[in-house]
């Protein structure tokens, strides 16, 4: 483990990082992190990790036994290429009296049902090809009262827009080049304006993660 602690020092030395990013998910699966500098680095945070407060966090403990570990999983360090000077760490959460891993951590759970995969003689691995769908927005905005309630979203490919004078940025005449509805699948430029976005992403996470991606559409 000193050997791990090093070459998470040697990798944000050599890349001009002086904060460390741990992140895990709460219980529904949403990702959380914990952010601590260089000089709070060394063998005993890699390997026993470091303290927190479990009850603020979703599925987590109640308050009377809300301390919980947070270690970080020293391979999977990378730069993050979002934030200056940061490496981002994905980590597992711990029981700080037993030093097990926690039973309500999605990762420790995953871990275990792969365990259980190879157990079993059924097979030795198994592979997944997540499927990422989200929804590009220019504003969201909701609210919530004893007497009223709304929820809005608004985006300049919206076809509620298509009768409007200007985009909305107020100042860019509006051309008419937008998907009708249900037809946001395929279409080309310019009805699909997000395709430098979703270039860009891909490329962060083929270069900077290593992840292989099959298409972006």
């Amino acid at each position: 483990m000193a050997n791990e602690s090093a070459e998470l020092l040697k990798l944000m030395k050599d890349n001009g990082c002086d904060i460390l990013d741990l992140k895990f998910t709460d219980l529904p699966g949403s990702w959380q992190h914990f952010s601590v500098p260089i000089s709070e680095i060394d063998d005993s945070l890699v390997n026993n990790g470091v303290g927190f407060d479990g009850s603020s966090i979703r599925g987590f403990q109640s308050i009377d036994e809300s301390d919980m570990l947070i270690v970080p999983d020293a391979p999977t360090a990378k730069v993050d290429p979002f934030f200056k000077g940061t490496v981002t760490c994905i980590a597992d959460i711990k029981d700080p009296v037993s030093g097990e891993n926690y039973t309500r951590d999605p990762r420790n759970v995953a871990k275990k049902a792969e365990a259980y995969l190879k157990s079993t003689g059924i097979g030795d691995d198994s592979f997944w090809g997540p499927e990422v769908e989200f929804f590009i927005f220019d504003s969201v905005r909701f609210g919530y009262g004893s007497n009223h309630g709304f929820h809005e979203v608004n985006s300049d490919e919206g076809i509620w827009n298509s009768g409007s004078e200007y985009m909305l940025d107020g100042e860019t005449l509006n051309k008419g080049n937008r998907p009708r509805h249900k037809g946001g699948y395929f279409p080309v430029s310019p009805v699909d304006t997000a395709q430098d976005l979703r270039s860009e992403m891909v490329r962060s996470l083929v270069n900077d993660f290593g992840l292989r991606i099959e298409a972006q559409h």
